[in-house]
């Protein structure tokens, strides 16, 4: 294997930190890479349609254009002899909404600081921890993972605001995942969950929201080491959202389908372009998204 192969790590693992909860659209989350490289991804998107910054909102008529950009860092770890990774993401959004929510009318303007988050992930099969020297002879088919994605609640948020950028709220994603290789084709399915701990002053009452279910498939071809293309899609259901105990009628049964590039630039740098439309949408999720993000790998012997 051509040591160029190292890094096919990507920026899919803090990029798909920076998507709505429950519409990651992220192939290739369980790459493999030596142990100790450092990765480092600016990413800008923009989306417009029916989005909002809270996708358990809903927004009746509504129309946003919605901008964010991220900067993020990770690191492959040896997790008791199995290849890991964990990596850490701010985001910044800004962006006009207008609508009804919940009966009112609403025209806004947000901008601020997003929850960060954090990932960490553990290739359970199928990649054991390895260094450079044993990455280059490393000749991957069947890879299991899961992983943890956590979002805390330090946003920017207004109690007295309907719709916020921060959800005063964490977030939590248990995840597995399986990803199979056939020469040069991959193929991906994801399945998590979010859970969410309770919004305690939404407008001075208490949000809760059930949990919603997700899973992801992706199919992806490499032309070569670092530039391949995927086509991505996901379906995700629940998230009905209470308020002091009163149960709305919000339940999401959603599914995008988008897709992906990466795109080498030199030996450490590599530029990823992404789009997704709404496949079947009942809330929140009838929006075009397009994104771009570049990564620098350094560390690990690379």
């Amino acid at each position: 294997m051509s040591h160029k192969r190292i890094y096919l790590v990507a920026a899919v693992i803090l990029a798909c930190l920076m998507r709505c909860v429950a519409q990651e659209l992220e192939p290739r989350a369980y790459s493999v890479s030596p142990t100790g490289a450092n990765f480092g991804a600016v990413g800008f998107a923009r989306s417009a349609g029916d989005v909002d910054f809270d996708p358990a909102l809903p927004i009746e008529n509504g129309n946003a254009r919605l901008y964010n950009t991220f900067f993020a860092y990770g690191r492959s770890l040896d997790f008791f002899g199995r290849s890991a990774n964990v990596a850490v993401a701010l985001p910044y959004l800004w962006g006009n909404l207008q609508g009804t929510v919940n009966g009112t009318p609403l025209q806004a303007r947000r901008s601020g600081l997003m929850n960060p988050a954090m990932r960490f992930s553990v290739n359970l099969y199928g990649a054991p921890a390895m260094d450079l020297e044993q990455f280059a002879r490393f000749r991957r088919k069947t890879i299991v993972g899961a992983s943890l994605a956590l979002v805390a609640p330090l946003g920017q948020y207004d109690p007295a605001r309907a719709v916020n950028i921060g959800t005063n709220r964490w977030a939590a994603k248990p995840e597995i995942g399986m990803s199979r290789r056939f020469g040069n084709w991959f193929f991906d399915l994801y399945l998590g969950a979010w859970f969410f701990s309770a919004n305690e002053n939404f407008q001075g009452r208490v949000r809760t929201q059930d949990p919603i279910i997700s899973t992801q498939t992706h199919v992806s071809y490499a032309f070569k080491p670092r530039l391949w293309a995927a086509f991505d899609a996901n379906f995700y259901t629940g998230g009905t959202t209470s308020i002091d105990g009163i149960r709305n009628r919000d339940l999401q049964r959603n599914s995008r389908v988008g897709g992906t590039i990466s795109i080498p630039m030199t030996k450490r740098q590599s530029l990823k372009f992404s789009g997704s439309t709404g496949a079947v949408t009942n809330i929140g999720a009838d929006f075009i998204s397009i994104g771009v993000a570049y990564q620098y790998l350094w560390g690990g012997g690379l």
